[in-house]
């Protein structure tokens, strides 16, 4: 994997199955996907659809019981840790917080896997712990207790620390979790703008129609572990490729002025 094409690919899965042990079916079939640098792909689907499965995979958190998963040409079963650790950042569903600590020494984490075994911070981490902290707009919370903090706040610190990392691919479960109005469109527009100045490859699970519409420059829709459709915002998300994901009917239209989607659930059932 080591031409020039491989280069172009920031994480891929190979027609990845997942079985768990004791599980009537697999949480993901023969799936695959190839994100690229400056890519943002949004994974939707109900819940059991097999979301999380998928970011764990690619987060290497998770072997697949068959197929390849694959970040920037290497096979990530193989790598250690660390090395994984300066590739991909994951920002789980849910997390504890991190008791004792501060905001800033949260976000100060991200560079643990490029500092050495002292954990010295250099120059450039505390640049990069710095422009991560006012992009995120905790400047005003980096001298707080993690625990102090409302669940909306521990979220864009755990955002914060992976952003820190300066990963060549972000994993994000949930994203928007816990998030106000405000913030919640202000992570969309931290993450295009980190996607698109850095070359971040992005794969997040969503449950948000709208956010993944505004966001993702493609969607994948998964359904009992496969994938419906895969492809761009506009030719995925219609309403038959959603009721067949979902379960249930949502109307799709356009925000005249904005010329935004937008997604009105109107019921359950496919009939």
């Amino acid at each position: 994997m080591g031409d020039a094409r491989a280069e172009q690919v920031a994480a891929q899965l190979e027609r990845v199955t997942v079985s768990y042990p004791g599980a009537p079916a697999a949480a993901l079939s023969e799936v695959s996907l190839t994100v690229r640098p400056g890519e943002v792909a949004a994974i939707l689907g109900a819940n059991g659809a097999g979301k999380s499965t998928l970011l764990r995979v690619v987060a290497g958190l998770l072997a697949p019981t068959s197929g390849a998963a694959r970040v920037l040409g290497h096979d990530v079963p193989s790598l250690d840790r660390r090395a994984l650790a300066r590739l991909v950042a994951l920002v789980p569903q849910s997390e504890e917080a991190a008791v004792g600590f501060r905001v800033r020494e949260v976000v100060e984490m991200g560079r643990a896997p490029h500092q050495d075994g002292w954990m010295r911070m250099s120059a450039v981490d505390r640049q990069a712990v710095d422009e991560t902290i006012a992009r995120c707009d905790l400047a005003h919370l980096e001298a707080r207790a993690v625990e102090t903090l409302s669940g909306g706040e521990r979220r864009r610190v755990s955002i914060a620390r992976a952003l820190a990392q300066r990963p060549r691919v972000l994993v994000l479960d949930e994203p928007a979790a816990f998030l106000d109005v405000r913030h919640c469109l202000e992570l969309h527009d931290l993450l295009a703008d980190a996607v698109a100045r850095e070359r971040i490859a992005c794969v997040m699970a969503m449950h948000e129609l709208e956010g993944a519409a505004r966001l993702a420059s493609r969607v994948v829709l998964l359904r009992a572990g496969r994938v419906v459709a895969d492809g761009p915002p506009d030719e995925v998300m219609t309403p038959a490729r959603l009721r067949e994901a979902f379960d249930a009917q949502v109307d799709v239209g356009v925000h005249g002025p904005s010329g935004r989607r937008y997604f009105v659930p109107l019921r359950a059932g496919r009939d």
